[in-house]
């Protein structure tokens, strides 16, 4: 049999992604189980994800992971899209199946795999979010499928917010609300679980939301998306307050090995994809 020179091509899509990571922990997984595939991180501005999308049939692509700013508007450009990733109105992972595009969404799953294994109680528990995005829409909507009896959004845009909320509570479980964040936002004291689902912190960003952090109470679990780095100013500060915290590496591992399985229909090896990211981050776990 004549030797394949080929490679299976999966793709990251977003603005920016110079500072995702993701390529090192995918590398390594596809190394790991010695298939021919390649991850490529690809810049992709907003007025160019329709031709962005194209060409992952043009170039018979495995699929790709979509990222910030693309995770709500990309839905339009896609064949199927699944009834978790339409409900929550985003979608972070598309795959290709007999020549058509997939849209899923697995940025909720691995947020709630990450609470699991880290012994969180969800059931009857109130959360607080801060943003109401692609990322906000996939967690909220796990949170409630999970149990959490309220969820609050906060979000600067009140048609965004709302529409999150009104979203929720039409169509999962839970009871959410809306709260403007139009300055130093006060975390209510019955809060079980903060949730920073914004970019805010992100490298280079040395910044953290606009909280009161005076307001943050030992007893609350705080969690943060954004995965560079892995001990944001947001976290460090709850730390200090004495909350528990969660940070987006387990996070982005866990919805990771989800997108991978879907590409390759093989089980990720979860460690080895762990060990590459700290190493690539400079930490340890």
């Amino acid at each position: 049999m004549a030797k394949c020179y080929r490679s299976e091509l999966i793709g990251l899509f977003g603005s920016p992604v110079d500072e995702n990571a993701t390529v090192a922990i995918m590398e390594a997984a596809f190394k790991e189980l010695g298939l021919n595939y390649r991850y490529n991180t690809t810049l992709v501005y907003p007025e160019d994800l329709e031709t962005a999308i194209k060409a992952l049939k043009a170039f018979n692509m495995k699929g790709t992971h979509i990222t910030i700013p693309h995770k709500v508007e990309v839905l339009q450009y896609l064949d199927h899209i699944s009834e978790t990733a339409a409900l929550m109105g985003a979608v972070n992972t598309i795959y290709l199946k007999d020549g058509e595009t997939y849209g899923e969404n697995t940025d909720g799953k691995g947020f709630i795999t990450s609470l699991i294994e880290a012994g969180v109680p969800l059931k009857g528990q109130r959360a607080v979010v801060l943003g109401a995005g692609g990322a906000a829409r996939a967690m909220t909507v796990e949170l409630a499928e999970e149990g959490v009896s309220h969820i609050m959004i906060v979000n600067r845009s009140r048609e965004r917010g709302q529409a999150l909320v009104d979203m929720l509570n039409s169509k999962t479980p839970a009871n959410a609300d809306y709260v403007a964040w139009d300055g130093p936002f006060s975390i209510p004291k019955d809060t079980n679980i903060l949730v920073n689902a914004t970019s805010v912190g992100m490298y280079p960003d040395p910044n953290k939301p606009d909280l009161d952090y005076s307001t943050l109470l030992d007893s609350m679990i705080v969690c943060d998306g954004v995965h560079n780095p892995v001990q944001t100013p947001f976290l460090i500060e709850a730390a200090k307050r004495g909350c528990r915290t969660l940070d987006g590496f387990s996070m982005l591992i866990n919805q990771g090995a989800v997108s991978f399985k879907l590409w390759t229909g093989l089980d990720a090896p979860v460690e080895v994809m762990k060990n590459a990211l700290a190493k690539e981050l400079g930490v340890d776990r």
